[in-house]
């Protein structure tokens, strides 16, 4: 648990300012179009120059949703954030659509978004892509450097009690997207529902790129946790915040130490990719340079995370495979997910997938057996990778049309029968369920 190393970090973020601010104040200048070198070669050069260093050594901060209006029925309509639940390591956010006289009941849909490093807003065009046709609400989880020791501890079990009580909140006619890393304690909160049989099960939940099983299709991710072993983990990413932060003292694992793993994995990318923003500068294609910097504005923006929930996570998620195992625990109880029968399930993958492979999503059906066939739905989608299973122009064209009817199907089935949930009573129905690539 050192200090030192986040202290240098801070500090030298801070010594750099000086430089970042000479390099902005040199970029103004040589854009000036009443400065003659903004039209040569040379300034454009420099003035590009700049703005790499400047957005290379600054902190980006957390982001935001920036969707104020929604398309519904084919019209415009207003959108206000509100948080409907807070705890001190995460908000619920709803996005409220102005609907007055159009207001008709839509699915209700809770994105559980990953605490990985990134914030929520990395799923922002998940959001609206969905907001036409759904109540959405999403989990907006708070940087751990931000808050202080008095408030406690957060860890896995922990989340999944928040996830909980999210869902004890929205009621039983909640569908819940799992995006990532919470895949497995949201399917862990389903199951602990289910054996206590919770009324407020939701109808479905889709999983989406998650670790399930890291056993199958194993990434360089999943073989890096597996060859450290946890002490490694615990000696060499947890580290103190420092001062003047709030959460001063906290044991965390840093969001910017999360950023270079991620970074080092696609480094050459990461290379092409600003060496191709400096020649847009250059050449003075401001359309191509904006894409470069609305991308890497929200990639470079990360968060801390509570160094006993990331320690919990690699344990028992990449190191003990508890969950594919039977061996997870929730606090005293067992994790069954033979338990789970009246929750619909569909997972999600991208044929390119370097950090959850394919297959290990997948994994949740024969972990479930108890839900019925009819209630289940894979697809794997090419030519994507991690970050377009939840994002981008395949997803908006052939990933999320089949959720929504997915969910669709949930509903229509669920209210028909009439099925008292407490019981656990559930009526199959015929899905018009999602295939694979391969099929």
């Amino acid at each position: 648990m050192q200090l030192p190393y986040y202290m240098w970090y801070e500090a030298a973020h801070a010594m750099l300012g000086p430089a970042r601010a000479l390099a902005d104040s040199t970029r103004i200048f040589c854009n000036n179009p009443i400065n003659p070198l903004s039209k040569t070669p040379v300034g454009r050069s420099l003035a590009a120059a700049c703005e790499l260093f400047e957005r290379t050594t600054r902190r980006y901060g957390k982001p935001v949703f920036g969707l104020d209006t929604a398309l519904v029925g084919g019209e415009r309509v207003a959108v206000i954030e509100r948080v409907v639940w807070e705890r001190p390591f995460c908000n619920l956010i709803h996005f409220d659509r102005a609907l007055g006289e159009m207001r008709e009941r839509q699915p209700k849909l809770l994105i559980v978004a990953p605490m990985s490093g990134h914030y929520a807003t990395l799923l922002r065009g998940t959001v609206e892509t969905f907001l036409p046709t759904h109540e959405v609400f999403i989990t907006d989880w708070v940087d751990a450097r931000t808050v202080p020791m008095s408030e406690g501890d957060f860890d896995l079990d922990d989340y999944i009690d928040y996830v909980i009580s999210m869902l004890h909140l929205l009621g039983p006619d909640v569908h819940v997207m799992a995006v990532c890393q919470p895949a497995v304690p949201v399917i862990a909160a389903i199951a602990r529902m289910e054996a206590e049989g919770d009324p407020k099960t939701p109808l479905s939940m889709t999983l989406m790129g998650g670790p399930i099983d890291t056993r199958v299709s194993r990434t360089q991710v999943n073989l890096l946790a597996e060859r450290r072993g946890i002490d490694w983990f615990r000696r060499n990413c947890i580290f103190k915040v420092p001062l003047p932060n709030a959460g001063f003292m906290r044991d965390v694992y840093p969001g910017f130490l999360q950023l270079s793993g991620f970074m080092a994995m696609n480094i050459d990318r990461h290379l092409e990719a600003h060496g191709e923003m400096f020649k847009h500068l250059v050449e003075g294609d401001g359309d191509s340079a904006e894409k470069h910097r609305d991308f890497y504005d929200e990639y470079l923006a990360v968060m801390d995370l509570t160094a006993e929930f990331y320690l919990q996570t690699v344990d028992t998620v990449f190191v003990r495979h508890a969950l594919p195992k039977g061996e997870m625990m929730h606090r005293e109880f067992p994790v069954d997910l033979t338990a789970i029968k009246r929750c619909g399930l569909m997972t999600v993958e991208g044929e390119k997938d370097d950090i959850s492979g394919v297959g290990q999503t997948e994994a949740a059906h024969k972990l479930c057996p108890n839900i019925p066939d009819e209630l289940r739905a894979h697809w794997v989608q090419p030519k994507v990778g991690h970050y377009g299973v939840f994002n981008g122009s395949r997803f908006r064209a052939e990933i999320a049309p089949r959720i929504a009817d997915f969910i669709q199907n949930c509903e229509q089935r669920f209210r028909r029968s009439g099925a008292d949930r407490s019981e656990g009573a559930v009526l199959p129905f015929k899905s018009k369920r999602a295939t694979t690539a391969a099929e």
